[in-house]
């Protein structure tokens, strides 16, 4: 098959790659029949995540149909049409028994496009299949399901959720890339008084309007300032990171008010400041977190129920050969206006 092979950081290839096999009773193999490209692909390339060894399939997003099955699999047959999910839960560990499923310790969390071969290929080896995959409505197109594969549950979970949003709230989500829209428009779901993003690109911040902000604010021109002045002098009651770099993390932290939440979503390759010198006295909450998906089958009904509208994420598609273009695409939407872009079998 051909598959998108990580060759240290820097370098990739779409090239030949041995079919994907059954290894354990519980895998499936699907076929790809639609996949997207992430943001911590590009932190993979540039070296931000070092347990990605060479020779590693990248990705971790994908929608496709499985092909075959292990003895163990009890809930998937050939033919199936599913989301296969960018966190894998074993389903019986203490974290999985939970809902954490990025905490796995049974062999799962992120492992897709990490840890064993991803889905950017012809075709995948799923492992914990029953509990890695949702089956797909017959209803939702795979480019809709195809977003919840990571973008939204991961905004929805780690930043709306663990942010705390509610109703009447002034949010604001620094960086208007895919994760910062998704937060935008899960944010809404909980009915805030005012969503602002905050972002570097005029592109990006034009995209955040579309996807439901009240408030845009360049970065570069004093946010936490006119935050301030946008709030009567408090601050916001969230702030959601979405950029993973020190500065934007240090920037959310003085964006809220005291008794606020600093909700990290980005990925961070450098060390971040805690200044506590300045924050221990404002009874701030901050968290981290990888996506644990558990979400998933409720923003899979809000799509299949038309209360979720997906499709603007999709700015770009591509034939499933054409990964290497994608990729140049995707990696500079400064020029090109990408958000995601999705590739297909043709």
């Amino acid at each position: 098959m051909k598959a998108l092979v990580y060759h240290g950081p820097g370098r990739r290839s779409w090239q030949e790659a041995p079919d994907p096999e059954i290894r354990t009773a519980t895998d499936a193999i699907v076929r790809v029949d639609a996949v997207t490209i992430c943001g911590t692909d590009l932190h993979i390339l540039k070296g931000d995540v070092p347990a990605v060894e060479p020779g590693r399939i990248l990705g971790h997003e994908a929608v496709g149909t499985v092909v075959e099955t292990g003895a163990a699999i009890s809930a998937l047959k050939p033919g199936d049409r599913v989301l296969v999910s960018c966190i894998s839960g074993c389903g019986r560990c203490r974290y999985c028994r939970t809902g954490s499923f990025g905490q796995c310790l049974g062999g799962g969390g992120w492992i897709l496009g990490h840890r064993v071969d991803g889905v950017q290929a012809e075709f995948v080896r799923v492992p914990f299949a029953d509990t890695s995959t949702h089956l797909v409505p017959g209803e939702v197109s795979d480019e809709s399901v195809l977003m919840l594969a990571d973008i939204l549950p991961t905004a929805y979970e780690v930043g709306v959720l663990n942010g705390r949003v509610a109703p009447g709230d002034t949010v604001v989500i620094v960086g208007a890339g895919p994760i910062g829209l998704a937060a935008i428009a899960t944010a809404r779901l909980f009915s805030p008084n005012r969503v602002i993003a905050v972002d570097l690109a005029e592109s990006r911040l034009q995209a955040a309007l579309r996807f439901g902000a009240d408030t845009v604010i360049r970065a570069d021109s004093d946010p936490a300032r006119k935050v301030t002045e946008l709030t009567g002098g408090l601050g916001a009651d969230v702030a959601i990171e979405a950029v993973g770099i020190p500065e934007t993390f240090e920037l959310c932290t003085r964006l809220v008010r005291p008794g606020g939440h600093v909700a990290n979503v980005g990925v961070h390759g450098r060390p971040a400041t805690l200044h506590l010198e300045d924050l221990w006295i404002r009874d701030l909450t901050i968290t981290t977190g990888l996506v644990d998906t558990y979400s998933t089958p409720t923003l899979l009904s809000l799509i299949a129920a038309g209360r979720l509208d997906t499709s603007p994420f999709v700015t770009h598609r591509f034939d499933l050969d054409e990964m290497e273009k994608a990729y140049e695409v995707f990696s500079h939407p400064e020029d090109t206006g990408a958000l995601k872009v999705v590739l297909t079998r043709s």
